[in-house]
């Protein structure tokens, strides 16, 4: 049996509802607050608390989007056009962003709430039953630590970016706040410090959780985010390592045909594909995706296709791929021309994909001169060939690069493969204040300890 890992939201608020199997009842008295010293007093209240944990990481303004499209439309340099009305995405897109940006403020708060169930979780393991406890405790690690991965990449400068010790981060909240007090208001930690905890995480969930842990996080997905981390501090041999562990485990072959990779359930009823090591579960019950909202279009002739249509794309996007490449069909046209990644009203939130392993194995491969796993050449020709293009004979770092830029377009990689390779975005240097989200407005007058971003007031 293959191991995957799905999400799925359940749209609990902190884990203060017991859900149980098919044939048991749901048994919740009725109460508008519960005390803070009874709400943990079970393993079983735990274990519904690490879902709420699980609710909130599928978040629209966490990993059900906001994540994904803000490197998108932060990275973009013209291969993206923008046609909607809100004015978050409109300013990330024009990278003219204000403090009251709406997404900003969504997704640090809705980060920190979903750590904050992740803090009480762990606090409340001594009662956790022991034969699940390490697995509980892996699970809230890889989600704290993907968590605060994801917001120091957003809200601070770039790893090599001047002084990783003296360069603000974000706040390290490790133990569970209920009762905000000015002890609570805490300043940013630097990169170095959110980079250490964010390791510390997830190296622990990898060596606590299983390899196979059904519809929630195992040891995998663990490893393939620890590569990402590694990939964002140049790391090379310990990105190298992670992702190839990950593909020597064989349980997430690449699909043969790239068009099998999306349209989760339009075309597989909600089933990923088994390249699929992580994503986000939508149901027509409940989750939403809002790589869809915002990337996706109605196509009257594919029934289930859903979306605003305000992420558009361009000429100058298409015209990079080779003639015959499938990828560079992988497109819809009506008024406008749209990716076919997001088009699926209640497709799955793609995470992480075997086909990012290759090309990280293949990336740390080359600037090291190892050959790690298989050969970059090879690593990169099993994504040329699926993709409907003849083997390279050769390679050289930007044509690795490019491969990753193509294959893995649309998926949330953008901004952060600029910055960590300090290429341009635009005429935007790879450092520039305007590619860091600020701190939001409402956090900074509520907590004097925050010091705002670069650039703006």
């Amino acid at each position: 049996m293959k191991r995957k890992t799905y999400i799925y939201s359940l749209a609990l608020s902190a884990g203060l509802m017991l859900i149980n199997g098919c044939a048991s009842k749901l048994d919740v008295s009725p109460t508008q607050s519960i005390d803070e010293e009874a709400a943990l007093t079970t393993s079983r209240d735990v274990e519904v608390t690490l879902i709420g944990a699980y609710d909130g990481l599928q978040d629209i303004d966490v990993y059900g989007g906001a994540f994904q499209y803000s490197s998108e439309l932060l990275g973009n340099s013209d291969e993206l056009g923008f046609g909607g009305t809100f004015q978050n995405l409109l300013e990330m897109y024009n990278k003219q962003i204000t403090t009251a940006n709406a997404t900003a403020l969504a997704t640090w708060r809705d980060s920190y709430v979903t750590i904050n169930r992740c803090n009480n979780v762990l606090s409340a393991l001594d009662i956790v039953d022991e034969d699940k406890r390490e697995r509980i405790e892996g699970e809230a690690k890889f989600i704290r630590g993907s968590l605060f991965f994801e917001l120091v990449k957003l809200y601070a400068k770039t790893w090599g970016d001047g002084d990783n010790a003296q360069n603000p981060g974000v706040p390290l909240v490790l133990t569970p706040t209920r009762v905000v007090t000015d002890a609570d208001k805490k300043a940013r930690n630097s990169v170095a410090e959110v980079y250490a905890q964010v390791l510390d995480d997830l190296k622990s969930a990898k060596a606590l959780l299983p390899e196979s842990n059904t519809n929630y996080a195992n040891k995998y997905a663990a490893a393939a985010q620890l590569s990402r981390v590694y990939l964002m501090q140049s790391n090379f041999a310990a990105a190298r390592d992670e992702a190839n562990e990950v593909i020597e485990s064989g349980e997430f072959p690449l699909v043969e045909d790239f068009e099998s990779l999306f349209f989760t359930f339009l075309n597989n009823g909600g089933a990923n594909p088994e390249e699929y090591i992580f994503s986000m579960i939508v149901t027509q019950q409940d989750g939403v995706n809002d790589m869809n909202t915002f990337f996706g279009t109605t196509i009257d002739d594919i029934p289930g296709t859903a979306g605003r249509g305000d992420i558009r794309v361009t000429a100058k996007h298409r015209s990079l791929y080779e003639a015959g490449d499938v990828r560079g069909d992988y497109f819809v046209s009506t008024n406008n021309t749209f990716t076919q990644k997001h088009l699926d009203n209640y497709g799955n939130v793609l995470i992480f994909r075997s086909a990012e392993m290759y090309l990280t194995r293949a990336e740390t491969n080359f600037r090291l001169g190892t050959v790690v796993g298989a050969t970059p050449l090879a690593d990169i020709n099993k994504i040329r060939v699926r993709a409907g293009l003849k083997a390279a004979t050769t390679l050289t770092l930007a044509s690795i690069l490019k491969e990753r830029h193509l294959e893995l377009a649309f998926e949330g990689h953008t901004l952060h493969d600029l910055r960590r390779n300090k290429l341009n975005v635009g005429t935007l240097p790879y450092n520039s204040p305007r590619l860091i989200l600020p701190i939001p407005q409402r956090e900074i007058d509520v907590n004097k300890q925050l010091v705002q971003n670069e650039g703006y007031n």
